[in-house]
């Protein structure tokens, strides 16, 4: 039960990161463009999802052994982690921009202004692949997390459930608030599920390459906390690396000029 709730979780957090990510482009079309446009490509990216996880995701269930299927998903988990994870520490030491849902929404808005694109009545072929590219890349990451954390874990229920929550709670958020949803603490979110499928992934490729974990799911809060205080003594570490912010950088010149007077 409890493997099922985590996993149910870590299957919300993730999956409400892409959607909140196909949204602000999905919006931009909409406003800019047209919302038949951003719509029809949307319906048309969940159309191509449906195909391919109903093929793939099938017969990746069905014909590879359980033990093998953790190792690969342990891997790639990890891997994929471990990238939210870099992101997320460079981020909080001060070394990259933090991510601004609002900045994209407006930067995208630019872009396609200056592009010549204006609001228009008819179904707009730009529009159509913008909202097309966008829905389907991050479903199929969607997917990937649904898939390989149900499968793992053989609670592949949770993984859909989780999924289906994030989106519809993104969906309502947006259409209530028309607007990019730059409130949702992305950065925040991404750390947290950096940390959850980094320790899923060595959790389950453990298994697949055959160690038994002390007593095995409770080992999973121990993973978590060996990887919280792996990335919180990162990020105190890069802190001092990170360039000086203006203010910082005026005080501190302020400061010289003192200390030479």
């Amino acid at each position: 039960m409890g493997t099922q709730w985590a996993v149910l979780v870590a299957a919300f957090l993730a999956s409400a990161v892409e959607f909140v990510e196909a949204f602000t482009i999905v919006l931009v079309v909409g406003i800019t463009i047209n919302w038949r446009s951003a719509f029809a490509g949307t319906a048309a990216a969940a159309l191509a999802l449906a195909a391919l996880v109903g093929v793939f995701g099938t017969a990746l269930v069905r014909y590879v052994p359980l033990e093998a299927l953790r190792f690969a998903v342990g891997v790639l988990l990890v891997l994929f982690g471990l990238k939210w994870l870099k992101k997320a520490i460079l981020r909080y030491a001060g070394l990259k921009a933090m991510h601004d849902e609002e900045a994209i929404y407006e930067e995208q808005i630019a872009e396609m202004r200056a592009r010549g694109e204006h609001h228009q009545q008819r179904i707009d072929p730009f529009g159509v692949v913008t909202s097309f590219k966008s829905v389907l890349l991050e479903g199929l990451e969607v997917a990937f997390i649904v898939i390989t954390f149900g499968s793992a874990a053989d609670s592949i229920g949770s993984a859909i459930w989780g999924a289906l929550a994030a989106g519809v709670l993104v969906v309502l958020v947006g259409a209530l608030a028309r607007a990019p949803l730059q409130r949702v603490p992305e950065n925040t979110l991404k750390f947290v599920v950096g940390i959850m499928l980094t320790s899923f992934g060595t959790f389950w490729g453990g298994e697949g390459i055959g160690i038994a974990w002390w007593h095995e799911d409770l080992f999973l809060p121990i993973l978590v906390v060996f990887y919280l205080v792996v990335t919180g003594l990162l990020i105190v570490w890069l802190r001092p690396y990170a360039p000086a912010k203006p203010a910082e950088l005026a005080a501190t010149e302020s400061a010289a000029g003192e200390a030479l007077s």
